[in-house]
């Protein structure tokens, strides 16, 4: 019976920036695949998991890249570097478990996202079922995560369809929606604050706490979502916030801002 051997992903010249439309060689090829008569063995299928955020050190620290900081904590975690520039994205490869993953910090600043996330996915043929999507979220409350499937944008203007001069990752997917998204709760800003200059803040200490234990968590819901997939993965992780969101009110913190 022929068989392929498929080796772990190759992306090339990793200490040089790299535009996708100037790769020129098969996209299974750049990923590491190796032929052999032709056929491929049935591995675990990659993943693309993106953190949204905006580029520079200004914007370190604060409630809209916290997005970054979850690609940072899993590649920390699973001991990936983040070594490239592919599609104007941060990019690093490497292993979850048995499952090959690449890793993306798009540096395109938030609202124009699709333009690197959209030509990751095309170059490396990776089903949109297979992107991994996690953003800051304000509807949720400080340091407690969700795995959500489908669904709309939320006013996140990284995935908002209609804004204009915004090329977010739902058009790059043409109004597509079937991804999944880790959402990463910061609350809500406080009284009549102005929601942009409380996304561009850094964390109280108090809140930095909790943002610390979600980005280990959200290494869990990486974990298990490449795994065992969507439906499985969301139900135990989801479950396991759901108390944690319970006894963040029970002990009377509510719904409070970061």
């Amino acid at each position: 019976m022929f068989a392929v051997y498929i080796q772990m992903w190759h992306i090339p010249c990793q200490t040089q920036a790299i535009s996708c439309r100037r790769m020129v060689s098969c996209p299974l090829q750049q990923l590491g695949y190796s032929y052999i008569h032709g056929f491929l063995h049935d591995r675990p299928k990659p993943w693309l998991i993106v953190g949204l955020g905006n580029p520079g050190q200004k914007f370190e620290g604060t409630r809209h890249n916290v997005g970054f900081e979850m690609i940072d904590s899993i590649a920390q975690t699973e001991g990936i570097s983040i070594n490239a520039t592919l599609c104007k994205a941060q990019c690093g490869k490497g292993h979850i478990g048995n499952t090959p993953v690449l890793l993306a910090k798009p540096q395109t600043f938030m609202d124009l996202s699709g333009e690197s996330v959209g030509p990751l996915t095309a170059y490396y043929k990776i089903p949109i079922h297979h992107v991994l999507l996690m953003f800051d979220d304000m509807d949720l409350p400080c340091g407690i995560l969700r795995l959500n499937q489908n669904g709309g944008h939320g006013g996140h203007n990284g995935l908002s369809l209609y804004v204009p001069r915004v090329k977010s990752v739902m058009q790059a997917f043409k109004k597509i929606q079937d991804f999944a998204r880790l959402r990463i709760g910061i609350g809500k800003p406080p009284g009549n604050m102005d929601p942009k200059a409380y996304l561009l803040q850094t964390f109280s200490s108090s809140a930095r706490e909790k943002v610390n234990i979600s980005l280990k968590e959200g290494v869990e819901a990486a974990r298990l979502l490449t795994s065992e997939g969507f439906f499985e993965s969301a139900r135990h992780f989801n479950l396991k916030q759901k108390y944690k969101h319970q006894k963040v009110d029970y002990l009377g913190f509510g719904r409070k801002n970061c």
